[in-house]
């Protein structure tokens, strides 16, 4: 990750063109995102997303998605520009897929906000994120959906092991609303 990072300084990427390369890359959200986003947004429920790749891209994809709501926060690996608007190096300690939790505990604040909060829906696709939640505070209930989209034979018995719900090759948010809309009565 040190290494990938140390490239994308050496391209003298600039601030001003994130936007644009966003939109003409082909990065999606999962099918039913808008449903999701929307649902957690108007019930007044954290999402707090944490992500080993790039917080300006994944902010951005959000924005651009329109779904990017007060309600959502995400923990990730952040850029740091220079006064022209070049990258320069990347800020704070590097998140990859298996500290994920130590990057967000960095951000003990945004945890203060879940103590009335004692109901988590961790969705993740790697056996790193397992441990996201571990930093709430007075949790009492953890649903974990596991997204297999890679090595599915390989990994399937430790996903079965560790994860409540495995969706196999699934690019959709159906399982997490479907949940979702039980839970709140809808």
């Amino acid at each position: 990750w040190t290494k990938a990072h140390e490239l994308l300084v050496q391209q003298k990427i600039s601030k001003d063109h994130l936007a644009r390369v966003v939109i003409e890359s082909e990065v999606m959200l999962r099918d039913g995102y808008q449903q999701f986003f929307g649902h957690l947004h108007q019930m007044s429920v954290p999402l707090l997303i944490f992500s080993a790749g790039i917080g300006d891209v994944l902010e951005e994809v959000i924005r651009q998605a329109g779904v990017f709501h007060p309600n959502v926060k995400v923990f990730s690996n952040y850029m740091d520009f220079d006064d022209s608007g070049f990258l320069r190096a990347f800020k704070g300690e590097l998140i990859h897929i298996y500290n994920k939790r130590e990057g967000a505990l960095i951000n003990v604040e945004h945890f203060k906000e879940l103590q009335s909060r004692c109901n988590v829906l961790l969705l993740g696709d790697s056996l790193g994120d397992l441990n996201m939640a571990d930093g709430v505070l007075g949790l009492k209930n953890i649903l974990k959906i596991g997204y297999l989209n890679d090595k599915v034979d390989e990994r399937r018995q430790s996903y079965l092991n560790t994860y409540d719900i495995i969706l196999e090759k699934d690019e959709t948010m159906d399982v997490p609303n479907a949940i979702l809309l039980y839970i709140t009565g809808q």
